[in-house]
């Protein structure tokens, strides 16, 4: 193929695409697909209009579905203020955490729909849902790693157990102390 002239290939190209109008170009809207030919072989023409109807045209659905995706994903979220359980270490700490990992995953959920439905504020307000799961997480993660300063409610321990105080040696090993 080193012997083509692609200057002049293309140059044809954009004289068939000149010679056009725009209606032409872009094609008539898409139509119910063509029956199968003999055999079951779906014709070449029908395969490439239902791709180009898949890839970029939103899907259509209502919007009941995106709001309440995000309305039960927003309530999962303002419960974590809420959590009943003592969560300081532990199982309790487990189950906690593995909430906030719901309430992110729940996040990311409605992120998609709302952002396949083309919902913008909706969109914004599953990302900072997103957002507050990951916030939620490292209050008690990055202490426990080492990252942030622990304190009473967020302790530097994943065990509920404290480790024991390291034996104290006697002052002056060659006399014992009587009981």
């Amino acid at each position: 193929m080193p012997d083509r002239d692609w200057d002049k290939e293309l140059a044809k190209v954009d004289k068939q695409l000149a010679s056009l109008s725009d209606d032409q170009l872009v094609g008539p809207p898409p139509t119910a697909a063509a029956p199968p030919a003999k055999g079951g072989k779906v014709p070449p023409a029908a395969r490439a209009e239902k791709a180009s109807a898949a890839i970029g045209e939103p899907r259509a659905t209502t919007n009941f579905g995106v709001f309440a995706r995000l309305t039960l994903s927003v309530l999962l979220g303002i419960g974590m203020v809420l959590w009943p359980y003592p969560a300081r270490c532990g199982g309790g700490l487990a189950g906690y955490l593995a909430a906030v990992v719901v309430v992110v995953a729940s996040g990311v959920w409605s992120a998609v729909w709302t952002w396949r439905h083309r919902a913008s504020r909706a969109h914004t307000l599953s990302l900072l849902l997103v957002l507050w799961g990951l916030v939620l997480g490292s209050l008690e993660v990055l202490p426990r790693v080492g990252y942030a300063k622990p304190d009473a409610r967020h302790p530097g321990t994943w065990s509920c157990v404290q480790p024991a105080p390291p034996p104290v040696a006697p002052a002056n090993p060659s006399h014992p102390t009587k009981p």
